[in-house]
This record gives structure tokens, sequence and C-alpha cells, in this order.
């Protein structure tokens, strides 16, 4: 789990990743977990978040893959959480909010 991701992350995954530690949640943007690079990680949880834009929903290669990906974490024991950019843009504190609840939970 030492290798880097070369990604820069999106605009929402930073806006998501800047309202989840206002809230108090360690995360780490850009994680690469030795199968791939995800959006944000939540250590305490053992969640990845994948913030994704619409051709996660609409192009089905890009869900096959996605679940492909997922698997992986499962296996792992990790979960994976996809938000799409738009509940980001809308949501984010509330979004926030709630995953600080899940993972105090």
């Amino acid at each position: 789990m030492n290798k880097k991701c070369n990604n820069t992350p999106t605009k929402e995954a930073v806006i998501l990743n800047d309202a989840l530690n206002s809230v108090g949640i360690e995360t780490v943007l850009e994680h690469h977990d030795g199968h791939k690079c995800v959006d944000i990680y939540v250590p305490k949880a053992k969640t990845y978040i994948e913030v994704d834009g619409k051709h996660h929903y609409t192009s089905h290669h890009q869900i096959i893959s996605d679940f492909e990906r997922d698997h992986h974490s499962d296996d792992d024991g990790f979960h994976t959480l996809h938000i799409p950019n738009e509940a980001v843009h809308k949501h984010a504190i509330k979004i926030a909010r709630a995953l600080k609840k899940m993972v105090n939970f």
C-alpha cells in the first residue's frame, strides 16, 4: 500500500474531503489501496468513498468496472461508498454529518 496515486483529486472529491475534515473525520485524499486509487479513504471506518460523475451511472462498462474494483475492497475488508457529484454540490455538509455518525457508530 505504499504506491502513490498520480491522480489530481476532482473538485467534488476535495469539497467532500474538506466537509468530512470540518466535522472531525480523518481522511486520506487519493489513497492507493494496493489495487486502485480511491478518492477518499476513511481509516477509522475502513471505508473508501468514490465521488462519481454521471458516467459511473450511465455507462454499463463503467458500472461493471466499478463492481470489479469494489470487489477487491470487499475482499480486503473495506466498504466502498459511491456518492454522485451532484449530491456533493448540494449536500456536502449533510453527507459529512451522516458519515460522522456512521464512523462513530
